[in-house]
């Protein structure tokens, strides 16, 4: 029994489930060997109404709340963590778009990414920056009614792939630091804009690569919001990016545990099954209560988002336990299969290094710590 899932959200799941196993899995292995994300595929997602469902109706979305999108988000991580994080994409920049946007700009590219027929990538990260993501370089001075870009972003997920991306960029003076930021909708393909891609290891359905901005003239009405705040509005949409991550980690852990749990019980050593063995046994136990911990934990972190309540220890909480549960699962699901945990048709070895991303990415789990030593057990600031 789960106290936070009701019998719409049960129903919700079941249909995202289906979807997920039947059009979803099935092509899984051709689009990460191909590294080729499947269009098509985005449409029908979309056409499900399972693309950014938080967003309001008015935009495309389903009105649904974190809670309901978390849900979606895990059936379709246990069947292919790319496409997924598609979604997060959707998710975190239709956030942004929805409510900083102008109306003109906003509704259609809100409409086509709520169908599946746009991707938006969204740009960050620079060499320089990393984790210390208001240590931005990328220069962004109006000029007339457009503004003009100039810099680098890496480790874009989607880079060379995406249709637009939210950039953020800085108008005011290096010393400014976070108040200097400001966001725009910038579409890919603007002339001065290049992109590249990196031989990346995770998620290769779409990759990550970096992009780069000569000369680049954004109309200034693809401004979002005001100058200089463009970083509280990605602060703003971490606390449920943190949920929806959680919840595709989530759903990887399901994955590992019942891989590893069908196994043990068909693969026969010694005259047994070796699901007989409490060596294989207590493993798969064990990351099983981890999991629940962790899905209890993201459960309660999207009520309080939903609720309007300050919910961001309990979003850094979910996203922590969740990733580690899943890593937890991960190589608790090799070590079940032995040597057949590294063979490609097997698929374990896929998940297991699409999984371990979440360690490090978007978020490292060491600044949660940091977070929670500072923020809630009003430790000293550690960075």
């Amino acid at each position: 029994m789960n106290p936070y899932i009701d019998e719409d959200l049960a129903a919700l799941g079941e249909h995202a489930r289906r979807f997920a196993q039947g059009r979803v899995a099935p092509g899984f292995i051709e689009r990460d060997t191909t590294r080729v994300l499947d269009r098509g595929l985005m449409r029908e997602m979309g056409e499900m109404g399972f693309i950014a469902p938080e967003l309001p109706e008015q935009y495309g979305g389903q009105g649904l709340g974190c809670l309901a999108a978390g849900v979606i988000h895990e059936e379709i991580a246990r069947a292919d963590l790319s496409l997924s994080y598609i979604n997060l994409l959707a998710s975190l920049n239709g956030q942004i778009l929805a409510k900083h946007a102008a109306p003109g700009i906003a509704r259609p590219w809100l409409e086509r990414l709520t169908q599946g027929r746009a991707l938006l990538a969204i740009a960050l990260t620079e060499p320089r920056g990393g984790s210390d993501a208001a240590n931005l370089r990328l220069k962004m001075e109006r000029v007339g009614g457009h503004y003009v870009l100039n810099g680098e972003k890496t480790s874009i997920s989607a880079a060379d792939q995406a249709d637009a991306a939210v950039v953020f960029a800085r108008t005011g003076s290096v010393d400014d630091g976070a108040r200097g930021v400001s966001a725009v909708l910038v579409p890919m393909d603007l002339p001065g804009i290049t992109r590249n891609r990196f031989d990346c290891h995770g998620q290769r359905a779409i990759g990550r690569g970096s992009i780069f901005f000569e000369n680049v003239r954004v109309p200034a009405d693809h401004l979002l919001g005001e100058e200089g705040k463009g970083f509280r509005y990605i602060l703003s949409g971490m606390n449920a990016e943190r949920i929806l991550i959680a919840s595709e980690c989530v759903g990887d852990a399901k994955w590992f545990i019942r891989r590893a749990t069908d196994y043990a019980k068909q693969r026969v050593l010694f005259g047994r099954t070796i699901g007989q063995n409490q060596g294989v046994q207590f493993p798969i136990s064990k990351a099983y209560a981890q999991m629940r911990a962790a899905e209890l934990m993201v459960h309660q972190a999207a009520g309080l988002y939903e609720a309007g309540q300050d919910c961001g220890a309990e979003a850094n909480m979910a996203k922590l336990l969740a990733a580690d549960a899943s890593w937890a699962a991960a190589d608790m699901c090799v070590q079940t299969h032995g040597g057949f945990g590294f063979a490609e048709e097997f698929d374990i070895e896929r998940k297991f290094r699409e999984t371990r991303l979440y360690q490090v990415a978007p978020i490292s789990t060491n600044l949660i710590l940091s977070y929670l030593a500072e923020h809630v057990l009003g430790l000293p600031r550690s960075y």
